[in-house]
């Protein structure tokens, strides 16, 4: 007897074994585990000044500690997620989470400045790890032609991270002291480590749905990885800054920052939700409407600092294209991975956190050399970049759209259908 031929499996064929009411409280638990990341990552834009004034640091050197957290990302995220590759996804992600929940704690702990960078580069060594498998391990529990759906409501954890998780951590800080808003935080990380352990399967990480690019190109990946740098170095300048922004430039009190800062979080949520409903299909589309709508945001925010008005519709706006970028930017990367999707991930993080880094350190600079107005005017002008990029991406490549490419494969596989299991 002659045995059968071995089994091809297309790239991103095939989910993993899992109900679909399992694989959507699994995307929620990650969403949320996303949401105490960026609220970490971001909280301290929120409270720049009741930090320096605690620590008897000046603005621009509590700004480094966005700059900081940005620059172990970059340089641990590839080495981590090589080092774990074929760790079960389940226990990485949940051992990942308890570590961040001690490093928020010791945050907010931390008797000096040094102390509070030390408990930030640990914060930083985990995300690191997280951004790198999350989105894969999520994405990866549904079929390929709704994945762009699903990285929008992962994205939304990160959303609320603005719109929730930094105006109650400002509130909180200014209502209590920045420490309690940090000891928030790692409690929820607890709880959040505790309910990705129960909810996300185990299995090897080769064996995820969305282990492999559904259109893999190496040309347009690079030109995605710059895409993402100068985007958000574009956004982060201007995000990182917006507290000095609104008390010393637009002249507002202090009691409306953490509203301010809701609404620029709400309308990225609603940026975030919007651009999941056409990523599956017009991905290219979505990247390139809200980088010129960021643009004019900030563009906005340098001319028309004079009208409370017209500052809170910019810093709107600039909300709500950066909730759409992210998601699109993570979509993006899982589409034109040129390989291990895992690594990709581990890619974008480091261009993300690149741009978060030379956003947060440039605006500073800014800041220190001319104005706090200027800021947005230098954040306009890596967008144009961006912008650029998108517009000059290879063509050839883009016949062919991922999710055409992704159901191909489906139909390739006979559909791709496994009987759910929820072991």
């Amino acid at each position: 007897m002659t045995s059968p031929p071995p089994v091809v499996r297309s790239p991103g064929a095939m989910p993993p074994l899992v109900s679909r009411r399992r694989a959507d409280l699994a995307l929620a638990a990650l969403a949320a585990g996303a949401f105490c990341f960026v609220t970490t990552e971001t909280l301290p834009s929120g409270m720049l000044t009741l930090i320096a004034e605690g620590l008897g640091e000046s603005v621009s050197t509590t700004g480094q500690l966005v700059t900081a957290y940005a620059v172990v990302v970059v340089v641990f995220s590839l080495p981590l997620t090589r080092l774990t590759m074929r760790t079960p996804r389940r226990g990485l992600l949940t051992a990942t989470l308890a570590v961040f929940s001690a490093a928020t704690l010791l945050a907010a702990f931390a008797p000096t400045f040094e102390v509070l960078v030390a408990a930030r580069v640990l914060s930083g060594l985990t995300h690191a790890l997280f951004w790198s498998v999350a989105a894969a391990a999520a994405t990866g529990l549904f079929p390929p032609e709704i994945r762009g759906r699903m990285v929008a409501r992962l994205s939304i954890g990160s959303s609320l991270g603005p719109v929730l998780g930094v105006p109650l951590g400002t509130w909180i800080g200014q209502h209590a002291d920045w420490r309690v808003a940090f000891a928030v935080l790692g409690g929820l990380s607890i709880a959040v480590a505790v309910t990705v352990f129960a909810l996300l399967p185990s299995h090897a990480p080769e064996d995820g749905g969305a282990a492999r690019g559904t259109a893999p190109s190496l040309p347009r990946f690079v030109f995605l990885l710059a895409t993402t740098c100068a985007a958000v170095a574009g956004g982060m300048a201007v995000l990182t800054y917006i507290a000095p922004y609104v008390l010393d430039h637009a002249r507002m009190s202090e009691s409306s920052l953490g509203l301010v800062l809701a609404v620029s979080g709400a309308a990225g949520v609603v940026g975030t939700w919007v651009v999941g409903t056409f990523l599956d299909s017009r991905s290219r589309q979505c990247l390139t409407l809200a980088l010129v709508g960021l643009g004019l945001a900030q563009v906005g925010l340098w001319a028309l600092g004079g009208s409370a008005v017209l500052v809170v519709a910019s810093i709107a706006l600039t909300g709500g294209c950066f909730g759409a970028l992210n998601a699109t930017l993570v979509h993006g990367g899982l589409q034109v991975a040129p390989g291990n999707t895992d690594l990709a991930m581990a890619g974008i993080s480091m261009a993300f956190n690149v741009g978060i880094a030379v956003g947060a350190f440039s605006g500073g600079r800014v800041i220190d050399g001319w104005s706090v107005q200027s800021v947005p005017l230098l954040g306009a002008a890596f967008t144009v970049v961006a912008l650029a990029l998108v517009l000059f991406e290879p063509r050839p490549a883009l016949r062919r759209r991922g999710t055409t490419a992704a159901a191909d494969a489906v139909r390739a596989t006979g559909g791709g259908h496994r009987a759910p299991i929820d072991s």
